[in-house]
């Protein structure tokens, strides 16, 4: 750009010195043409590009970008005011959208801001996959009428957001079924959880509900139908522990495989109200005892949204480290790639520990989905084994459909 600013210089120059030495209608009319043109060249550099301001919003289909999920999109729209005296034939915006993991994606598109420099760009992200991301500084780019003299200007507008991971609907989970021969006498549950008499709370109303269930004072007083919450009889508590050791899986999409898995498994807690506890095992060991707060829960998955399977150490060193986190009595749910002597190990200390040991083998979509000598040798020793190549699968395979 410095380079074209020395030659509109140059140009001037030399009409200059026609105009002097020359003399004419001629030199002063191109000396004039020449002048304006120079004029509006500069004025044009300190148009305002370089001082544009911009405020971005998020929005997706939920209507709340920070409640986004794997594969959604997000609307970006983006506000401008390019302040200046003269008015812009168009402004090239450039945006990049980086993720907790380096990844990132470019955005370039075109505007012709208004007169006053006021324009609005919207454009749609791609699905994406669970993380925390951030948009980088904005670029603007503008040109003068003619083409010749670039204007550039960089401006930072808030824009962050998490994607959490990918999540399908449980609705049953053998493993909590009080005929199952895995589950002891202090872990056992029937398949629907059955209410008390004591009333927890007010709820609304939900059709089907029977009349005794209306709260009728609740009612009254709020206009609208309410029912009557009762407690649940208790439930063993559940620690999921996720391996997040680089060593295990064979590429990323077993290893977000597995980290889905999780996340629904914790859903299905969330909506049964059982303590469901999280322990990852990566760079370093992090647990979160088993509960049944929706605060809590929220703060599992949001911890599973940059989670990366960097871990080199021990499993069952990093289990053992970790035991103060692990009710006895509570279910053990190892999701795993690996099926070797450690995670046997681990599960026999679980068990050891009066925990209710269970395996969750991630496997590659390219393995056989048939019953494996692994899983047959769980079961030899009093272990629930399931074996998942497909997030899709998981709520038949937990439910009793293929092992």
């Amino acid at each position: 750009m410095k380079s074209r600013l020395w030659v509109v210089l140059l140009v001037w120059i030399t009409c200059l010195f026609y105009v002097l030495f020359q003399g004419g209608k001629t030199s002063i009319m191109l000396f004039g043409m020449v002048s304006l043109l120079s004029i509006y060249l500069v004025l044009g550099k300190f148009n305002g590009t370089g001082r544009t301001k911009g405020e971005r919003k998020l929005t997706s289909g939920n209507e709340h970008a920070d409640l986004l999920h794997a594969g959604d999109q997000v609307q970006v729209r983006l506000d401008l005011q390019i302040p200046g005296i003269l008015p812009l034939p168009y402004v090239v915006i450039r945006e990049v959208l980086k993720r907790h993991n380096g990844e990132s994606w470019s955005f370039e598109e075109s505007l012709i801001p208004n007169m006053r420099g006021n324009g609005t760009l919207v454009f749609q992200t791609p699905p994406l996959e669970r993380g925390k991301y951030h948009f980088t500084d904005t670029e603007c780019v503008s040109e003068d009428i003619f083409g010749l003299i670039e204007h550039k200007g960089k401006f930072q507008a808030q824009g962050s957001f998490r994607v959490l991971p990918r999540t399908v609907f449980v609705p049953y989970w053998q493993l909590y079924d009080r005929n199952s021969k895995l589950s002891g006498p202090q872990t056992a549950m029937m398949k629907s959880r059955r209410e008390t008499t004591q009333i927890n709370g007010v709820r609304d109303y939900v059709y089907g509900d029977r009349l005794s269930r209306i709260h009728w004072n609740a009612t009254a007083k709020t206009g609208q139908w309410k029912s009557k919450e009762f407690e649940h009889e208790s439930v063993p508590k559940t620690m999921i522990i996720l391996d997040s050791r680089a060593l295990g899986y064979k590429n990323s999409e077993q290893y977000e495989l597995a980290v889905s898995t999780a996340a629904s498994l914790l859903e299905y807690g969330s909506r049964e109200r059982m303590g469901m506890g999280l322990c990852t095992l990566s760079e370093k060991t992090t647990c979160f005892q088993p509960t049944d707060s929706l605060n809590d829960r929220y703060k599992m998955m949001h911890h599973l949204v940059d989670l990366d399977s960097s871990g080199t150490g021990n499993l069952l060193s990093g289990v053992q480290e970790s035991i103060r986190f692990f009710p006895q009595g509570a279910f053990f749910v190892l999701i795993s790639a690996e099926h070797n002597s450690e995670i046997m190990e681990t599960l026999r200390f679980a068990g050891s520990r009066g925990m209710t040991a269970c395996h969750i083998q991630i496997i590659s979509k390219s393995e056989p989905k048939s019953e494996s000598e692994w899983i047959s040798m769980l079961r030899t020793r009093g272990i629930k084994g399931y074996r998942v190549s497909d997030l899709q699968e998981l709520p038949s395979v937990l439910g009793g459909g293929n092992a």
